[in-house]
């Protein structure tokens, strides 16, 4: 089996996953990329590029299997196109050599962010899908016009791929970190005094990767399935992260309009210095809407599972801690 993004956050997850069930696993890892998450875990580890399709045809010969995880995940980027080259060019580029390689099973990792949370009243569910043109900021729209990319090609070339849409993954390993473990980081630091009024989907990294396999076994050929834990309000969510480090819970509840300007002059730092902002006009967009999803598709048609929440929290920051992020 191919896992792409395996040296990440969540393909990394997934790799893991597959290993403890006895299976082969070959890892496609950009050459930049660290390759601390795969060290020991006895898999073939191939070097290769989205963007490069001689090195996904390389990757590709003789596997039958393919769980396409990798992604760019940021909400902010200097070159906001490079988002759209990785997710969008390279999933078709990618999807295009699997069938030229006769793969015979894909599982796609899409995201939550490819539906539409804007209007809801309840949970979201797989029957929201988002148009790229109402999406919120390069990521989200990227990662619903790739999705959009998988889709048509099932229905036109017979591309035999199930599609998962992860929510919020947290737990360990978040070793770039994840604009969610910078979060949960800054807040154990102390460095995040108030909030906002929003909220998210959590679920722990493992049972998401747990997920993927779930997919692979009896997923549906052109379905997608959301891959969530709960829904959790940020003040819960900063509260927890307080809890466990022995830090005082934010009870500031912020505007969003005085803080624009904040999150523009963060980005025009960002800009300076190479380095993602905490703060971003995308990010204050998204805000205004809890993210709330159901899995109930996925726990009723694959058996998907997903243990509380807070588990998540906590292992994200214990191995945060002996990693040595946190002191």
């Amino acid at each position: 089996m191919l896992v792409t993004g395996a040296s990440g956050f969540l393909g990394s997850a997934v790799a893991r996953c597959l290993l403890s069930r006895g299976l082969r696993v070959r890892a496609l890892v950009r050459p930049s990329s660290p390759r601390g998450n795969l060290e020991g875990l006895g898999c073939e580890a191939v070097q290769g590029d989205l963007t490069d399709v001689q090195s996904l045809r390389g990757a590709l010969l003789g596997v039958r299997q393919l769980f396409h995880v990798a992604a760019d995940y940021r909400l902010w980027a200097p070159d906001p196109a490079v988002l759209l080259r990785v997710n969008v060019d390279g999933t078709r580029a990618l999807m295009r050599a699997a069938l030229d390689a006769g793969v015979e099973r894909i599982v796609y990792t899409s995201s939550v962010a490819a539906l539409k949370v804007a209007g809801a009243t309840a949970p979201v569910d797989e029957t929201a899908p988002l148009h790229p043109d109402e999406a919120i900021g390069t990521y989200k729209r990227s990662k619903t016009m790739a999705e959009r990319v998988v889709e048509e090609m099932v229905a036109r070339d017979g591309l035999p791929a199930v599609i998962v849409n992860p929510s919020t993954p947290i737990g360990p390993r978040d070793i770039r970190p994840t604009p969610t473990g910078r979060i949960i980081l800054d807040a154990a630091r102390g460095k995040i005094p108030a909030f906002v009024d929003t909220g998210l989907n959590f679920a722990h990294v493992d049972d998401i990767a747990d997920g993927h396999m779930l997919a692979f076994e009896r997923g549906r050929i052109g379905e997608r399935y959301i891959l969530g834990g709960e829904n959790v309000f940020l003040q819960q969510f900063l509260a927890e992260v307080a809890r466990l480090t022995g830090r005082r819970a934010p009870t500031v509840k912020l505007p969003r309009a005085p803080l624009y300007p904040l999150a523009l002059g963060a980005e025009a730092v960002a800009k300076l210095t190479g380095k993602e902002p905490l703060l971003t006009v995308d990010a204050l967009r998204m805000s205004r809407y809890r993210m709330f999803f159901t899995s109930a598709k996925a726990e009723r048609e694959l058996g998907y599972r997903a243990r509380p929440w807070q588990e998540g929290v906590a292992d994200a920051l214990n191995w945060f801690r002996g990693a040595g992020y946190l002191a």
